[in-house]
């Protein structure tokens, strides 16, 4: 287990990212926030422009839409840290066709090393239907896996319904 783990789940528009915010800030600035989104469209830039302007003053923003282990190694370690999103994260590796695994041990093991405050934001996309193609079924099934994976090391899961947290685990010392 990571002491300084914590892992947020929530569906689309679940209010999962601003619950991390607020968790995030109960602790001293500077905070660190990795983007791993891409604007890859106008929708997306008025996502990613949503988020930042939310977020105000004190964050450093780094983006790591593919090396966020290297990007969380980069950082002092004892320094808070939101990760947000690990959905889109895995997304960009899927795409890039490159070895989900091996992408999630190097992630899981960037996130054990850490002692200070990291928490991660990821989908909870398995409550749906079961997509109707195969890329889409790898990715749900890539996503749910990782975040069994992560949910297992971390020391706090909390999963975001209608803005309101429900503590799934808590060994919070």
């Amino acid at each position: 287990m990571s002491r300084g783990l914590v892992l947020i789940l929530g569906g689309a528009r679940s209010g999962k990212s601003r619950f991390a915010e607020v968790e995030v800030r109960r602790q001293p600035a500077p905070w660190a926030y990795i983007a791993t989104a891409e604007a890859r469209d106008g929708e997306m830039e008025a996502r990613i422009a949503l988020h930042r302007d939310r977020r105000g003053e004190g964050w450093q923003t780094l983006e790591a839409p593919l090396d966020l282990a290297g990007c969380l190694k980069a950082l002092p370690s004892e320094q808070p840290v939101l990760v947000d999103c690990l959905t889109l994260w895995l997304t960009n590796h899927l795409l890039a066709e490159h070895d989900l695994d091996a992408e999630g041990a190097a992630l899981e093991s960037a996130l054990v090393a850490r002692p200070g405050l990291t928490v991660c934001v990821a989908n909870e996309v398995g409550f749906g239907i079961v997509p109707d193609n195969a890329l889409a079924r790898r990715f749900r099934d890539a996503a749910g896996l990782l975040n069994q994976r992560l949910a297992a090391r971390a020391r706090q899961v909390v999963l975001v319904v209608a803005g309101l947290p429900l503590i799934v685990k808590d060994e919070t010392p």
